[in-house]
C-alpha cells in the first residue's frame, strides 16, 4: 500500500505544481491544487531596466544570486533590451555568491563562474560569510525573489554596505481565487491532512487572504492541531513560524525531500486502533483495515444555522401533521365500511349507477381505465372485493329485475 494512501494534501506553488503533484500522487495521495501566487515577469519594467543600467555603469562588489529562474530572467531581460553582453562582461570580475545548485547551474549556463555557494543553501549562511569578510564601504547586488528577503538587505545595511535589489519578478495574487477559497474551506473542515508550502510568498499569500476573509483564526488553528504545514526550507516557513505555526521542512530544499518528508510525517500521525479483533487507521478520506486501504464516505455535515435533529436515511417518507389529520377520518371511514363513499372536497361524490374502477397494478403498459354498468359485475374488480361497494351493487340489480317484472 503506498504510504500517502487515504491522505489529501494541498499544493499551493504556483510554479512546479505539475511535478510536485505527480510525486505526491506516485506515493497515493489525493491532491487538491490551489496556486496562491502567480510569477509576473518584470522583462518590460522600468525598474528593473534602471537598476541594470546602474550596475552597469558602476559594477558591484558581490552579487548574491537566490534563485534560478531569477537570475536566468535578469540575463533574458538584459539581452531583450540589447545589453546582455555588457552585463554578463561587468559581472565576471566580481564576487558571485549562489545560494544553492540551481543557482549555481544557472550561473554557468550564462558563461559565468561562481565564487562560492553554501552546502546549506541557505540565505542565513551567505549573511554570515560577507558580515565575516567585511562589506563596510562595499556594493552588494542581491537578486529578489519575488519581495525584500526579510533581515537579509538590513543587516548588511547596519554593517556599512550599500544594498542594490534587483526585482527580476513579482509575485501577484491569482486571477482565480476561487481554488484558493475552497483549499481554505479545506483546510478549516479539516478535510486536507496537510499542505506543503514551496516558497514565503505563497505562505504569506494564503495568511493574508484568510485575514480578508476574517477567518485567519480558523487557519491558524488547524495548523497547529490537525493540518500539517510542510515547508521546502527555512526561508519559506517564516511567515508561518512568525504567526506561531509548527512546521516541517526537509533536511534538503528540494521538491522530492519534501514530498518523502510529507510520507514519512503524515503516517506517523495515524494511531492504530484495535477494533473487534481487527486493527483499523483513520487516514483522512479513508480507513486502512488489516492492512487493507477502504473509502470511507464523508461524515454527514450540518451548518450551525440549520443545526437540528438528522435527516431520516430510511423508513416512510414523514407527512406533515395537518396532511396527516386531513387524511384521518377518511381512511377511518373507509376501514369500518360506513358514511358516505371517500370523494376529494370540492367535487360532486360518483353517481350511484355509474362508477369508474381500475384494474389492480400489474405488469405491461398501464390499461385505460373501464365503465362499470349497473349490470356487468366482474368477479376479479377490486369493487367486488369491497363489501359495501359490492352491496351496493346487488341493491341496484335487485332494483332493475323488479322494475322488469
Amino acid at each position: 500500500m503506498p504510504p500517502l494512501a487515504g491522505f489529501t494534501v494541498g499544493v499551493t506553488a504556483a510554479r512546479r505544481a505539475d511535478e510536485l503533484a505527480a510525486l505526491l500522487e506516485r506515493r497515493g495521495a489525493a491532491v487538491l491544487r490551489a496556486p496562491v501566487l502567480r510569477i509576473v515577469p518584470l522583462s518590460d519594467d522600468a525598474e528593473l531596466l534602471a537598476v541594470t543600467k546602474r550596475l552597469i555603469d558602476r559594477p558591484p562588489d558581490v552579487v548574491v544570486a537566490t534563485t534560478a529562474i531569477g537570475f536566468r530572467g535578469w540575463v533574458e531581460a538584459a539581452d531583450g533590451w540589447g545589453l546582455g553582453e555588457v552585463l554578463l562582461s561587468r559581472l565576471t570580475g566580481v564576487e558571485l555568491l549562489a545560494r544553492g545548485p540551481k543557482v549555481r547551474g544557472a550561473v554557468r549556463a550564462a558563461g559565468l563562474t561562481e565564487t562560492w555557494s553554501p552546502a546549506s543553501e541557505s540565505m542565513a549562511e551567505v549573511l554570515e560569510r560577507l558580515l565575516e569578510e567585511g562589506v563596510e564601504g562595499r556594493c552588494v547586488a542581491v537578486q529578489l525573489h519575488g519581495e525584500p528577503l526579510p533581515g537579509f538587505s538590513e543587516a548588511l545595511r547596519e554593517a556599512g554596505a550599500t544594498v542594490v535589489g534587483v526585482p527580476v519578478y513579482r509575485w501577484m495574487p491569482p486571477d482565480d481565487l476561487a481554488p484558493v477559497d475552497r483549499l481554505l474551506e479545506a483546510v478549516f473542515s479539516r478535510s486536507l491532512d496537510a499542505v506543503s508550502f514551496t516558497s514565503a510568498p505563497a505562505a504569506a499569500s494564503l495568511l493574508e487572504r484568510a485575514e480578508r476573509l476574517g477567518r485567519i483564526g480558523e487557519l491558524l488553528d488547524a495548523f497547529r492541531s490537525d493540518v500539517l504545514a510542510a515547508c521546502v526550507g527555512p526561508v519559506t516557513a517564516l511567515p508561518l513560524q512568525s504567526r506561531d505555526v509548527p512546521t516541517r521542512e526537509p533536511e534538503r530544499f528540494r521538491l522530492g525531500p519534501l514530498v518523502q518528508l510529507i510520507a514519512n510525517e503524515l503516517p506517523g500521525r495515524v494511531r492504530p486502533l484495535p477494533v473487534a479483533g481487527h486493527r483499523v487507521e483513520i487516514r483522512g478520506h479513508a480507513a486502512v483495515v488489516d492492512g487493507v486501504l477502504r473509502p470511507v464516505p464523508p461524515a454527514w455535515h450540518v451548518p450551525a444555522a440549520r443545526a437540528g435533529p438528522p435527516p431520516r436515511l430510511g423508513g416512510p417518507p414523514r407527512r406533515p401533521a395537518a396532511r396527516a389529520a386531513r387524511r384521518g377520518p377518511r381512511r377511518a371511514r373507509r376501514r369500518d365500511g360506513d358514511g358516505p363513499p371517500p370523494h376529494r372536497p370540492g367535487r360532486p361524490p360518483p353517481h350511484p349507477d355509474r362508477r369508474q374502477t381500475r384494474l389492480p397494478p400489474g405488469p405491461g403498459p398501464p390499461r385505460r381505465p373501464q365503465i362499470r354498468h349497473p349490470g356487468h359485475v366482474a368477479e376479479d374488480s377490486r369493487a367486488s372485493a369491497h363489501p359495501r361497494a359490492a352491496t351496493r351493487i346487488q341493491d341496484i340489480e335487485i332494483d332493475r329485475i323488479s322494475e322488469q317484472a
